[in-house]
């Protein structure tokens, strides 16, 4: 709970297993009784707009201008769904993931996307926490029907039937007031961590471009005795001995993923990688997701990934790359390659360096330009550029980078920490308050002008980590 805020004096046991105990003067009324369903069409042309996880319904113009994604509605709209500001939509595809929102603009969704519209008694801000807390969206997925997640869909009959709890307007409108004031402070802090994380991934980058390039020897902090001209004007001098080599040339076996992602089984004994995954060097199991042994037999038809391989994206975006770990039976998703080292040639470690190389980077910028999603092919892949130098050089570079880089690395695994506690207090602060876990009337009432006191910066972007869980299908 968040610090100075108290429970309520009295509650009761609401009946519903998914909100447990409510303040003893709410109300809980099932969805039918709080929300009608419109299905008006379109009359004329209007904006598209999307329904995403990361931040609800939005411009579908901000989601495809800031990530990879590409407009794949239909020519014909006419099918396609009026949504006025206050509604709100959602993808009854997609809802068990929280792809749900209030809309603040007057457009159109797509004809598989479910509009509803609160009635009087309902805030449309309070309706637009509540449904997008955890609590509410698993309650969601318990009520959607298929035969597994990639199939799940909540019909408008089927979200009717979920309960949900009704303060008085007044105290809605508390509630949005407070949460209002307080996420804007959080996503304040989100923002800033963010810039940092960024920053000290660009002050890393410039050591390892350093060494990777030659341009200076990171053990000796000097250059090297002697160099001669790589042959690519932009890249200039190389130290002797170092040479350009292809991918294709220093790796045993590049692997790409199937053009179809494993079904997701929860309960299924093997880990889809996506692209979610693989940022910066680093692995992460977010995005990542279970399959079953089916799939995955399926998916490794060509040779299952093993640890030692480096993982690359393709796409979305392109260029990312990092070690596999050691976690057992892992698979690809759509996007996603990986690569080989042949070790008598190029250390694995140094191959990832080395992907994140001016040389490299260039390559790619150069290969993807005009590419609308920024997508590598396999072709492309093969011939990835990479500076190689002897075997011994590679791996003192690699051990001098990760100490020349500690205190980065040190400050940056610190600054994730403090930004993914601060996003959980962000969704447990809204579940508490939207569910009356804790009494926020007198601080609502306490707080000064929302806009007066909050030096709030516009919406930050949709970032490619969240464009890439954005799978709503218009």
């Amino acid at each position: 709970m968040s610090s100075g805020l108290k429970p309520y004096p009295r509650y009761r046991d609401s009946g519903i297993p998914w909100l447990g105990e409510v303040p003893e003067h709410w109300e809980v009324h099932p969805n039918r009784a709080l929300y009608d369903e419109h299905k008006d069409l379109t009359t004329k042309a209007k904006q598209l707009l999307s329904v995403t996880i990361a931040k609800g319904v939005i411009r579908q113009s901000e989601l495809i201008a800031n990530s990879s994604k590409k407009d794949s509605s239909n020519e014909d709209k006419s099918r396609y769904k009026m949504v006025l500001s206050g509604d709100i939509a959602y993808n009854k595809m997609r809802m068990w993931q929280g792809a749900v929102g209030k809309s603040d603009f007057e457009g159109i969704v797509s004809p598989a996307y479910i509009v509803v519209r609160p009635r009087r008694n309902l805030n449309p801000a309070y309706c637009h926490y509540l449904l997008r807390t955890t609590e509410f969206i698993k309650e969601a997925h318990r009520y959607s029907y298929g035969i597994c997640d990639d199939q799940l869909s909540l019909r408008f009959e089927d979200f009717k039937q979920i309960a949900s709890p009704l303060p008085s307007p007044k105290e809605q409108s508390s509630i949005v007031r407070y949460l209002r004031h307080k996420t804007a402070l959080i996503d304040r802090y989100i923002r800033q961590k963010k810039r940092m994380i960024a920053l000290l991934e660009e002050q890393k980058r410039v050591i390892i471009d350093e060494a990777v390039t030659g341009k200076i020897d990171i053990r000796t902090g000097k250059p090297y005795p002697k160099y001669k001209d790589s042959g690519v004007e932009w890249l200039g001098m190389v130290p002797e001995g170092w040479e350009i080599r292809r991918a294709r040339n220093v790796c045993s076996a590049i692997v790409d993923c199937k053009n179809r992602t494993p079904r997701k089984v929860p309960e299924g004994g093997y880990t889809v990688i996506r692209t979610t995954c693989v940022h910066n060097g680093q692995f992460s199991f977010v995005g990542s997701y279970r399959t079953d042994q089916v799939d995955y037999d399926a998916w490794t038809s060509k040779g299952a990934p093993e640890f030692g391989d480096i993982l690359f994206t393709r796409e979305a975006p392109a260029g990312e790359a990092c070690l596999l770990p050691d976690q057992g039976r892992l698979c690809l998703g759509q996007r996603m390659m990986y690569l080989r080292p042949d070790k008598n040639q190029i250390s694995p470690g140094f191959l990832v360096l080395s992907l994140y190389g001016r040389l490299t980077r260039t390559y790619i910028r150069l290969v993807t330009n005009g590419s609308t999603v920024g997508h590598l092919r396999l072709g492309h892949v093969n011939s990835l550029p990479v500076l190689w130098c002897p075997l011994k050089t590679q791996d003192s570079l690699v051990k001098s980078i990760a100490e020349k880089s500690a205190t980065i690395d040190a400050a940056w695994h610190l600054a994730k920490k403090q930004l993914s506690l601060l996003q959980e207090y962000r969704t447990r602060l809204i579940s508490d308050v939207v569910t009356g876990k804790i009494d926020v009337r007198a601080a609502a009432a306490d707080l000064l002008d929302f806009e007066a006191t909050i030096d709030d910066a516009p919406d930050e972007a949709l970032d490619e980590d969240e464009a890439e869980l954005e799978e709503a299908e218009e």
